[in-house]
């Protein structure tokens, strides 16, 4: 085909899902490296909101299998994917396979956003429900001579039972499965609906799986089977054979008749709450993403301080962490809300425990119905290897000032006098979080009690019980901002701090400088997004913080 200059060519969208793709951009170089040929979510949820009015786009083909995205985010791209269905254009999942040798269920949950769905004729469908395995360490432990001393508020609190136990209490089993029956009735209703299936329908098939390519056909669950090139012939021959393939998030809407510049108008400011809750600066670790409060903080001071920022959408994806570096964050929060200025929480995969404390003050908070939220609960104390180093033939010795000054020392036991003084520490920290939670969602302390005691929940049960507002995606949540603030639907959403990458390797002046607010902490991440400006090629010891909130 030639291309007529000045004219946009028609083009069929292609999204790859087969692999997760990208919310977060890495701040490392290796990072960088290895997600280079991943979609990015909010690049393709964009696209599948948008890109079904441009009149360019003639369809969408879907390939899934294989990336078992968290089920808030799969929920999160279906949304798209129906949003682009409902444009009329063709709109179309394939796979090789969905789930072979393994459970696909997420997978088919995604395709079933699709107007139309293939499979190869060799491949399976294994929509088989879902489940939740958990692996216990204590009998490793006491085998290695290691023993976990550790206590928790309350009863809920599976975090700690891993460690301490060698299988679910009755409460864990009791919450686990309510989550798990959430998930799976969800799944069902949602393949029911798009399908044109009773709910029993859908829960036989499943009872069959994996169900081969001619049985999923039967079923209903598949409309055609053929290979790659059979979907695209077809799916060509009704969007023109002179379309051109574009991945969608590369996707760029039509340009706009020039307008006045935004400068000096209102927007939304975007902060980023990804990874496990700590100290000091958001960075990347051994244990993976690291949340840190100095960053969290410092992007809310600058929207509270910049008269443009009219409104904070607080994105929160995290297990939760340090209880301390939690209160740190929730504080700015606070500080926000009494600026003014509305801030609104939209919860990724999962937001429980300290992930919940930071997200609790807010105006309001929007979560996806598989979003694992809760867990108001808190964690503490240590593990003892005092019997692994005597059986190594290890010695230790102690010289100490202070009644307590190797209370978490690992190389012996809490005493009972430092066992009760721990336990009052977990009460106060507890009382402290469900206070917060009351203050933060209008509810009375034992209220908050009755739905805390460490247990987690769906975000569909969460938002009966009263800790979210309302069921809904990160776009769905930036809508409510500039709603509460007053913003036009148009109004923009970006990051609370936006520092060029030149300017971050210059010195910082104080703490409030720009360039000490820079998100990330990491060198290589700085050096790499140099490079990029540039154009230049190439693009401890084990410990248990104290006091956890997750």
């Amino acid at each position: 085909m030639v291309a007529v200059p000045g004219r946009r060519p028609r083009l069929l969208l292609e999204l790859d899902l087969t692999s997760a793709p990208i919310e977060l951009e890495p701040d490392d170089l290796v990072g960088k490296l290895r997600s280079r040929h991943r979609p990015r979510l909010r690049g393709v949820l964009r696209t599948l909101h948008e890109a079904g009015k441009d009149d360019v786009v003639r369809g969408l083909v879907v390939k899934v299998g294989g990336a078992a995205l968290p089920w808030a985010i799969a929920q999160e791209v279906r949304a798209g994917l129906a949003a682009f269905a409902a444009s009329g254009k063709p709109a179309v999942a394939w796979a090789e396979t969905i789930g072979e040798g393994g459970n696909g269920t997420s997978d088919y949950v995604l395709a079933s956003g699709c107007r139309e769905i293939w499979l190869q004729p060799s491949g399976e469908l294994a929509l088989m429900g879902v489940a939740s395995e958990t692996t216990f360490l204590r009998g490793a432990l006491d085998k290695l001579g290691i023993e976990p001393q550790l206590d928790k508020r309350y009863e809920y609190k599976s975090a700690a039972d891993r460690i301490m136990r060698s299988e679910f209490s009755d409460e864990g089993r009791e919450a686990l499965d309510r989550v798990v029956a959430s998930f799976w009735d969800g799944a069902v209703e949602t393949i029911a609906g798009a399908r044109g299936l009773s709910v029993e329908d859908v829960r036989a098939a499943a009872d069959r799986a994996p169900l081969s390519a001619e049985d999923a056909v039967a079923a209903g669950l598949v409309d055609r089977l053929g290979y790659r090139d059979e979907v695209y012939a077809d799916v060509r021959s009704r969007a023109g054979e002179d379309v051109q393939l574009l991945f969608a998030d590369q996707w760029t809407p039509p340009r706009r008749p020039v307008q006045a510049l935004r400068r000096g108008k209102g927007f939304v400011a975007l902060v980023e709450g990804h990874g496990e809750i700590t100290g000091g600066r958001s960075r990347t670790g051994p244990r993976g993403r690291q949340l840190g409060s100095d960053t969290v903080s410092s992007a809310f001071r600058a929207a509270r301080e910049n008269d443009h920022v009219k409104a904070v959408l607080f994105r929160v994806d995290s297990p939760g962490g340090s209880a301390v570096a939690s209160d740190t964050m929730w504080r700015e929060v606070e500080l926000t809300k009494r600026a003014g200025k509305p801030v609104i929480v939209s919860m990724g995969a999962v937001a429980g425990s300290g992930g919940y404390y930071v997200s609790c003050p807010a105006d309001v908070i929007v979560a996806q119905p598989g979003t694992i939220t809760g867990s108001i609960g808190v964690l503490g104390g240590k593990v003892v290897v005092a019997e692994l180093l005597d059986r190594l033939g290890l010695g230790t010795g102690l010289v100490e000032r202070g009644a307590s000054a190797s209370m978490y020392s690992a190389r012996r036991g809490f005493t009972d006098e430092q066992r009760q003084r721990l336990s009052d520490m977990l009460d106060r920290v507890y009382r402290e979080f469900v206070q917060k939670v009351a203050d933060g969602r209008g509810m009375g302390y034992d209220a908050v009690h009755e739905v805390a005691r460490g247990r987690i929940w769906s975000g569909s049960d969460a938002l009966a019980n009263g800790l979210v507002d309302r069921l809904g995606s990160l776009r769905d949540a930036a809508a409510v901002a500039r709603e509460r603030a007053d913003l036009p639907e148009d109004a923009p959403v970006r990051p609370a701090i936006s520092i060029p990458p030149l300017a971050r390797l210059g010195r910082p002046k104080s703490s409030e400088d720009p360039r000490s607010l820079a998100a990330t902490a990491s060198a290589w991440g700085d050096l790499a997004a140099l490079a990029a400006e540039l154009r230049l090629p190439g693009g401890g010891p084990l410990r248990m913080p104290t006091f956890r909130i997750g």
